[in-house]
């Protein structure tokens, strides 16, 4: 039996795909088809692909030509494929030719002829229509915002908006977008907004917006509130608007392959997540990080990061929760967290006065994995088993900021009328408002 392999993103699937992949057939008895994963694509600066991994394989089994369909995951597979699947032609499109002349050493490399005046490209160019986005609160998080912004497709930040006009026009000059008096001026302009206010205020400004029929990415955390959290997601469902929050971390790509590979479970079942985040800053009563006024504090600042890979693993069924904290002048400076599951005990550390380890440690019954500080912008993990000669090191690219991830999936929600994301699901999201508002409530609480 003479088997084929051919490779793509096959994103937005057309009549070129089709063709390539009948003549890719017609080579042998058997095709396969490797189909990109996300965080393929992402890594090789592919932020504009419209459909998830789980829409392209769909796309590519529904046409009836692959006998099997696999997935390309890191660079170098092409080789480790042929070699697993005993390949006779490796096939592709003429526009990479020559490209692939190095795999003549382990099988035949056949450059199929393209269809002209057809690409996944032009389609996503012909089809998309850039949403424009505003900016509500113009602060440090917003200028790393609007670069971030630049390398993805689909979105074009044109407006602003900051309670102090001065730091608006500052903003607008600097990026060369109109600042606006009023959030209502702002509305009138934009598809979308940006939230990156003060805590304390993202409950009514996302209302607000959602009302004016605006799709909303606000930063983390959403609110501090559970019945705030259901009341917002409520109204964006009945608006057909996206509500995303703005948590970099779960859309890290590396973090998301972690997730994925502990639920398969590599590291049996999961006992135990020990995550902290620290930030060593000095108690500056002027900045807001330090104003209980404006929401400031260790857990409310931090919490949502390591409280995010505990939810994502364990769920949000935890029985108990049981919170410390260091306070003064009205805020945390540290705050532990210990989390009861029916199964597993979890602990989160967060501090904006004291200086912790900062590392996720995820413990399992047949290994556990390790990922070193800085975590929350994970770009390295490791898997770790009794038997030493089991270890396994994982890599991955993280680009500047880390912004353009949650501002890819925001678009692409939009786009493809995507109402939740798997890698913040709003149950998630309003399980984090509820153990804030616990925070707030001072609920099984201790000061130290």
């Amino acid at each position: 039996m003479k088997k084929v392999i051919t490779y793509g993103t096959y994103d937005l699937l057309h009549h070129g795909h089709l063709n390539l992949l009948k003549r890719a057939k017609a080579l042998g008895d058997y095709l396969i088809v490797g189909v990109t994963s996300d965080s393929y694509d992402r890594e090789r600066g592919k932020l504009n692909v419209r459909n998830n991994v789980l829409e392209r394989i769909e796309a590519v089994k529904a046409t009836g030509y692959a006998d099997e369909i696999i997935i390309e995951d890191y660079i170098g597979q092409k080789i480790d494929d042929i070699q697993k699947y005993n390949i006779d032609i490796f096939a592709i499109g003429s526009d990479w030719e020559g490209k692939f002349n190095y795999l003549n050493e382990y099988c035949k490399v056949v450059y199929l002829p393209r269809t002209e005046g057809i690409s996944s490209t032009m389609l996503r160019a012909e089809s998309t229509i850039d949403v424009k986005l505003g900016i509500i609160g113009c602060g440090r998080v917003a200028n790393r915002f609007f670069g971030e912004a630049q390398v993805v497709s689909g979105i074009q930040v044109t407006a602003c908006y900051d309670i102090d006009p001065i730091i608006a026009l500052d903003y607008s000059h600097k990026y060369n977008i109109k600042a606006y008096n009023t959030t209502e001026q702002l509305y009138s302009d934009v598809d979308a907004v940006y939230i990156a206010t003060p805590h304390l205020s993202h409950y009514k400004i996302v209302k607000e917006a959602l009302l004016h029929h605006k799709h909303v990415l606000c930063e983390t955390p959403l609110v501090l509130k559970k019945d705030q959290a259901i009341e917002l997601y409520v109204l964006a469902k009945r608006e057909n608007l996206i509500l995303l929050e703005a948590n970099k971390t779960a859309h890290c790509p590396a973090f998301n392959h972690l997730i994925v590979m502990l639920k398969s479970g590599v590291i049996g079942q999961i006992v135990g997540v020990d995550a902290s985040l620290s930030k060593l800053w000095d108690d500056d009563l002027t900045l807001r990080e330090f104003d209980p006024c404006q929401g400031g504090g260790s857990m409310y600042e931090l919490g949502s990061y390591p409280l995010l890979p505990i939810i994502k693993l364990l769920g949000t069924d935890y029985l108990n929760l049981n919170l410390y904290s260091r306070i003064k002048n009205g805020v945390d400076m540290f705050t532990k967290g210990i989390l009861l599951y029916q199964h597993a005990v979890c602990s989160f550390n967060v501090g904006l006065g004291v200086k912790t380890e900062g590392n996720l440690v995820v413990s399992g019954t047949k290994g556990y994995a390790y990922v070193p500080a800085p975590w929350w912008k994970t770009d390295y993990f490791e898997l770790r088993y009794e038997d030493q000669n089991k270890n396994k090191k994982f890599f991955y690219k993280w680009d500047e900021a880390g912004l353009r991830y949650e501002i890819q999936e925001f678009i692409s929600c939009i786009l493809n009328h995507r109402h939740s994301s798997a890698r913040l699901r709003r149950r998630e999201s309003i399980c984090m408002a509820q153990i804030m508002e616990q925070f707030t409530n001072k609920e099984n609480f201790t000061e130290l």
